[in-house]
């Protein structure tokens, strides 16, 4: 028994949930890439099938050895991650890979893997936070001292993905904002937060609607959030196909590998993935697949509360917190609850280094966990 859970230290409910996710991921993406395959492989899916299974296989590596790390040095980490990825958001912005007027991704050489850098900002920013709230907690209504620094950071990172990826932006800032909730940052200071980012968003879109060259996705947000506001989904194809497939699979869905809307969905692998996972498992899937981040977010909260340090509660809620607000933006989307924002699911859409980054952030929280399983369990921590 001590050899199988060798590898596996921390929540192992966690592991059980991150597990089960993989396997919908698996068997949604088999059977929702036969356009793209026919597209580019001459219908090998096959190819598309292994690609996927491999990057999850790797992430699944990356969160055994993200674990094993004490989490009390992703605090230092997360100084280190944060000064690399506002320089790569800077390069990204300028320089990157430009696919439907947006420079989200750097291509990584050698394996020629794009890389989304806001998946770095994401975590490292998530991980700053946590930082300093832990230590500004005896300062924590002072401006100067603790609000400053916290608001600095968010509005640089927020502000250089804004141009490429408004909705990364805006879920990453509400994300921030909760945390510093939860850091008993005062009220005041987060409404002043709220309000500055209103603001923000006015005068982008003010400067978008008189230049719009430097704003090339505006147009896209604007149209998405017309549509949204009018309930046109006709003027938006991918919300209209999306319903038609969540319509059509009922209460138990079509069945495995059954779905049509596969066919017709633009990213039916992606971004609208868990439209197919109704299709094919039907209101029932649909719930299981709610209830797997419901339980993995109730597991970050418990976690959080057993944490010797306030660093590590803050890591655990925080982390937790965004996988189970960006699967819930994602799902939102897909039933109609939102304007399309482009959010993969996470650990079940298909991708690359999004899939990793997903993998560590679940790694810090196992770390933490870890941490707390043994300060519960004496006897075990003095067997290490």
């Amino acid at each position: 028994m001590e050899l199988k859970f060798k590898y596996i230290k921390g929540d192992r409910v966690i592991w059980m949930v991150t597990f089960l996710l993989a396997i919908l991921s698996i068997l949604t993406v088999y059977s929702s890439i036969a356009t793209l395959a026919y597209k580019y492989k001459s219908g090998n899916t096959i190819f598309y099938l292994l690609k996927h299974v491999f990057i999850l296989g790797i992430g699944f590596g990356m969160m055994a050895v993200v674990q094993n790390i004490k989490y009390k040095y992703f605090s230092r980490l997360s100084q280190l991650a944060l000064f690399i990825a506002i320089p790569l958001l800077l390069l990204t912005l300028f320089t990157g890979a430009n696919i439907n007027e947006a420079s989200r991704w750097l291509v990584i050489p050698i394996i020629n893997q794009t890389f989304q850098t806001s998946d770095l900002a994401k975590l490292a920013l998530i991980m700053y936070l946590a930082r300093v709230l832990a230590k500004k907690q005896d300062v924590i209504t002072d401006f100067k001292e603790a609000y400053l620094p916290l608001i600095i950071p968010v509005v640089a990172v927020c502000a250089l993905i804004l141009p490429a990826n408004f909705s990364t932006a805006a879920m990453l800032f509400a994300i921030s904002l909760f945390i510093m909730f939860i850091g008993r940052v005062p009220m005041k200071f987060i409404l002043a937060t709220i309000g500055l980012g209103i603001v923000g968003i006015l005068l982008v879109f003010a400067i978008a609607s008189v230049s719009p060259k430097l704003f090339p996705r505006f147009a896209t947000w604007k149209k998405r959030i017309e549509s949204f506001e009018k309930g046109e989904s006709e003027s938006n194809y991918q919300a209209e196909q999306a319903k038609i497939a969540i319509a059509g699979g009922g209460i138990k869905g079509k069945g495995p590998g059954k779905s049509t809307q596969r066919n017709f969905l633009p990213h039916p692998y992606s971004d609208f993935i868990f439209a197919i996972i109704v299709e094919e498992y039907g209101t029932i899937g649909a719930l299981v697949v709610i209830f797997l981040y419901l339980v993995l977010l109730f597991r970050g909260v418990r976690i959080a509360s057993r944490a010797e340090r306030t660093f590590g509660s803050l890591l655990a809620i925080g982390l937790t917190f965004s996988i189970a607000f960006q699967a819930f933006i994602n799902m939102g989307v897909a039933v109609g609850v939102f304007p399309v924002t482009g959010q993969p699911l996470p650990l079940v859409s298909m991708g690359g280094t999004s899939i990793w980054f997903t993998c560590i952030t679940i790694g810090v929280v196992l770390s933490v966990s870890n941490t707390g399983l043994l300060k519960s369990n004496p006897k075990k921590a003095s067997a290490k």
